[in-house]
């Protein structure tokens, strides 16, 4: 029997290579990956992830895990909202990518618990966080269900997770949005990172993942309440939140 396919970007790829390939990429851009973010999203990124946090409304003391959390952003903003008495994971499966997140946040003399792994497998127990997060990292996953229900596991009943990822931009939009993400961002990702095919990988993985109904529907398949979600920068960027109940 066939092995089961799943997407790569455009390419049809077997689903146990995936991970592999995801890999490569976040491999090859790891050094340059705050960068290239900063010039690919003109720092709109920082305003997104502001948005998650003020959303988020952290409480001193808070379990939270943030998956795929790769540099730390995410980690940094909520780790000041949690306190020294918070409880915070920086998990991601990439290896270069947590290293730096974890060297950047104990240079900053803000250490947080990390561990590589893989989101459709988290090791750790049932019931145990008041908030998961993953931000721009669903949509490299192979089987999205399988990390959302994950996800659901180990928050506490009426722990939220707050999904911030790509979506479908508004539909006049879609002309330039298509111009910049297939020209000028591999074009960026050539010049800064000499790596023009991770930043061809990123445009067409935007175009793969779920938009915004559909995730929302993905998120209440596995158990999620009160699912919602805000679109940001006319639909560039939406935040998912779901409840467990």
């Amino acid at each position: 029997m066939s092995e089961p396919k799943t997407h790569f970007g455009y390419q049809t790829v077997d689903e146990s290579a995936k991970a592999g390939k995801v890999a490569e990429v976040f491999h090859s851009v790891a050094s340059n990956y705050d960068v290239m973010n900063d010039l690919m999203s003109m720092g709109l990124h920082r305003v997104w992830k502001q948005f998650l946090r003020l959303r988020a409304g952290v409480r001193p003391g808070a379990r939270i895990l943030d998956i795929a959390g790769g540099t730390g952003d995410i980690s940094r903003l909520l780790a000041k909202d949690a306190g020294p008495t918070g409880e915070i994971w920086l998990t991601d499966i990439n290896g270069s990518m947590l290293g730096i997140g974890r060297d950047r946040l104990l240079d900053e003399g803000r250490p947080v618990a990390t561990a590589q792994c893989d989101a459709e497998k988290l090791p750790f127990p049932d019931d145990h966080f008041d908030l998961v997060t993953v931000a721009f990292g669903l949509r490299n996953m192979t089987h999205k269900e399988v990390a959302l229900a994950e996800m659901r596991r180990v928050l506490k009943p009426g722990g939220r997770l707050f999904v911030l990822e790509f979506s479908k931009v508004a539909k006049p939009l879609q002309p330039i949005y298509d111009l910049y993400s297939f020209k000028l961002l591999p074009f960026m990702g050539e010049k800064v990172a000499g790596d023009a095919a991770s930043y061809q990988y990123l445009a067409e993985s935007i175009r793969m993942h779920p938009d915004q109904e559909t995730l929302k529907q993905m998120m209440s398949g596995v158990g999620f309440g009160r699912v919602d979600y805000h679109n940001l920068t006319a639909g560039v960027v939406a935040l998912h939140i779901g409840y467990k109940i």
